[in-house]
């Protein structure tokens, strides 16, 4: 697949993006979740060598294909790695899964509401390295944690900001502004994030478009409106805490907007389990997730 190629079934598709990206000090949880406690590894690569195996056998599972699975977002270690002797981009496109690629370093301690963007020195080499891999796009996360209305504009500003080099690039970005789900002022968070957005994506140029990459809102079809932009290649949804059956139940409720999880995805995987096993697993939260997507 070519960058057009991979546009159109971004665009069209039906399925989903898997969130391959867990990365720094999310990585020993989501280890644990695999069943690899923590203290099995004795440097950090010894412990990204395994969470890069976990996510090989995902990617090489037969079940794990583009007829459902229509992109996969990576950790910057995992976009440089290798499956089976191929960089992973290149074992992705091969399986019609399109790649993307985490970009942001971090959160900022919360002010104002919100936690944005750590500093990213590096981010055109970084983009200019997955641009010659074969990398179709981005993603890049920050959080908002109540609803204040100064917080949330510099939070989508921000993103904004980012969102525009990563098109300078020639790739195309998913902007993550998430909503906490825990947060006690959610649903006003919701409405605040989603006029921002639409006020920012109005700036954007004629031929220009992003995606974006939204907690589930409290009321179904908050976010229409950013479904049915021009500007808006497509929405995707993070699962935020939800098991993998209530994240799919609250994405069926929402209009145009596709999943794109982690946790709920890899929810059962377990390392121990033989491959049949672990390719019926796997299988099985592909189709639940797959089905909540097209509902």
């Amino acid at each position: 697949m070519n960058y057009e190629a991979m546009l159109e079934k971004v665009r069209k598709g039906d399925g989903f993006i898997a969130a391959l990206d867990q990365s720094g000090g999310s990585t020993p949880k989501a280890l644990a979740g695999y069943g690899v406690e923590d203290g099995s590894w004795a440097s950090d690569a010894e412990m990204f060598a395994l969470i890069h195996d976990m996510r090989a056998r995902i990617i090489k599972a037969p079940c794990f294909t583009g007829q459902k699975v229509l992109g996969a977002i990576l950790f910057e270690r995992t976009m440089d790695g290798m499956v089976d002797g191929q960089p992973v981009p290149a074992a992705l496109i091969d399986k019609g899964v399109v790649p993307f690629l985490k970009i942001d370093k971090g959160l900022e301690d919360e002010a104002d509401g919100v936690q944005l963007m750590k500093p990213m020195p590096d981010l055109g080499a970084l983009l200019d390295r997955a641009k010659a891999l074969g990398v179709f796009g981005t993603k890049e996360r920050s959080v908002v944690n109540s609803a204040d209305a100064g917080g949330i504009a510099a939070i989508v500003a921000q993103q904004f900001e980012i969102g525009r080099q990563v098109l300078a690039h020639g790739l195309m970005p998913i902007l993550e502004p998430e909503v906490n789900i825990k947060s006690g002022t959610r649903g006003e968070c919701d409405i605040l994030l989603r006029d921002a957005l639409i006020a920012h994506l109005g700036t954007l140029g004629q031929d220009e478009q992003v995606m974006l990459k939204l907690s589930l809102p409290v009321v179904p079809g908050t976010f229409d409106a950013l479904v049915d932009h021009p500007a808006v290649l497509r929405v995707v949804a993070l699962s935020g805490g939800y098991s993998r059956a209530d994240a799919c139940a609250e994405l069926a409720k929402n209009r145009g907007i596709i999943a794109s999880f982690s946790r709920a995805l890899l929810e059962d995987l377990r390392h121990p389990m033989s491959d049949d096993e672990f390719v019926g697993s796997l299988g099985g939260a592909i189709d639940e997730i797959h089905a909540a997507s097209v509902a």
